[in-house]
């Protein structure tokens, strides 16, 4: 078999009734990275955690995922994906089991970082999705993915808020493991079978990424643009709730979860960009998500202006706004990025998420420190510098596409 083809255990029929189960379980695998943002209060108080504890349990779960994308996801090239997701979907529902129980900072940031690592089994699903796929409605299908992923991540918000504030944080996460372990049970006995695309060993694999960011252009410039929307998001999500809590909302976490309903309306757009990405092509809905997600960290930073009523009906506005605009750039770099080399697309998606949770990373970092000390204009402003920054790069590309992002 030549290297990039892939060889399923099932015809084109029956691998398009997978779909759902794929988005489910992508969906429920992202997921376990923020189920601790809207109860990231009852968690300090029952650990006894300062704020800056709890910045660092969100800044370690998506560095565990970026490591994760960078050492594990490489590996859909080189194994059977379908074995592969049911490993790492066997050790995220272990480490949902230790988030659960964790009885101290340090066993709940290595039950964290471990959720990251094996979390990154979304990572091998989507790639799986674009590989089914004819050419022709490829970004199509990545985008219908893509809505799973998205819903999990916004869903997630919603459930852990209103779970946490019913019957307590470590419910949420007992409740979690008990979903990936029979989302990856059903997938793992209907997902056909695939043959490795490269027979590179795994040195030569990872080596082979840098390899792939310094040949191509477009992905440079899609992990520096989603980084930067990334870092904004993160700033966002993983201050919510602190702020929420305090003067003059004083909302519990059940509220700051249902914010993720405005953002779950605009995850639901993902599988239209997909389609406008096959027609106009994956520069033209980049551009307009990054257009978007600027818009909507602006209206943060007149909050303080507003009273409490308009101040939390702009928020959902915000958030929606922000939250649709990147999710549309999202699904247009991946329409982008798969498209560059069929052989590599598990390594092209690890390089490029690696990038966007690292984004994430720093944006969690740089948003409960701002947040701490100049209140919650200055994380607006964070977020909308990073958006108005991924902008003028991505124009600026366009404008001169034999420009190199970074360094060859």
């Amino acid at each position: 078999m030549s290297e990039g083809s892939t060889q399923l255990d099932s015809p084109a029929p029956r691998v398009r009734t997978l779909q759902p189960l794929l988005s489910l379980t992508g969906g429920l695998a992202v997921a376990s990275l923020y189920y601790a943002q809207p109860i990231l209060g009852h968690i300090a108080d029952a650990l006894q955690l300062t704020a800056a504890d709890v910045g660092l349990v969100v800044a370690v779960t998506q560095l565990g995922y970026a490591i994760g994308i960078l050492l594990l996801a490489p590996l859909g090239d080189r194994l059977d994906r379908r074995r592969l997701v049911a490993w790492k979907l066997a050790g995220l529902t272990a480490s949902l089991l230790l988030t659960a129980t964790a009885w101290s900072l340090p066993v709940l940031l290595g039950a964290v970082l471990f959720t990251g690592l094996c979390a990154t089994a979304a990572q091998d699903i989507v790639p799986t999705a674009a590989a089914l796929a004819p050419a022709e409605s490829r970004a199509r299908a990545v985008g219908e993915t893509m809505t799973g992923l998205l819903l999990g991540i916004v869903v997630s918000r919603v459930f852990s808020g209103y779970v946490g504030q019913i019957a307590g944080w470590r419910t949420v996460y007992g409740l979690a493991a008990s979903a990936v372990a029979v989302a990856g049970l059903c997938l793992y006995r209907r997902l056909p079978a695939q043959k490795a695309s490269t027979q590179m060993g795994y040195q030569a694999l990872l080596g082979s990424m840098l390899g792939l960011l310094r040949r191509h252009r477009p992905l440079q410039l899609a992990c520096l643009v989603q980084g930067l929307l990334s870092m904004g998001f993160s700033a966002f999500w993983s201050t919510l709730a602190i702020w929420l809590g305090q003067a003059p909302f004083h909302l519990d976490s059940d509220a700051a979860g249902l914010f993720g309903l405005a953002a779950a309306v605009g995850a639901l757009a993902a599988p239209l960009t997909g389609r406008r990405a096959d027609r106009r092509g994956a520069p033209h809905v980049i551009r307009l998500g990054i257009a978007l997600a600027a818009g909507g960290y602006l209206l943060l930073c007149v909050l303080p202006l507003l009273e409490r009523h308009t101040a939390l009906f702009v928020l959902g506005l915000a958030v929606f706004v922000f939250d649709l605009g990147g999710q549309v750039a999202l699904v247009g770099h991946q329409a982008l990025v798969y498209g560059l080399d069929p052989a590599a697309r598990s390594r092209l998606n690890a390089v490029f998420f690696t990038f966007n949770f690292l984004g994430m990373a720093v944006g969690a970092l740089l948003g409960s420190w701002l947040l701490g000390g100049f209140g919650l204009v200055a994380v607006g402003g964070l977020a909308a510098g990073a958006a108005v920054t991924a902008g003028a790069l991505r124009l600026w590309a366009d404008k001169a596409p034999a420009a190199v992002p970074l360094p060859r």
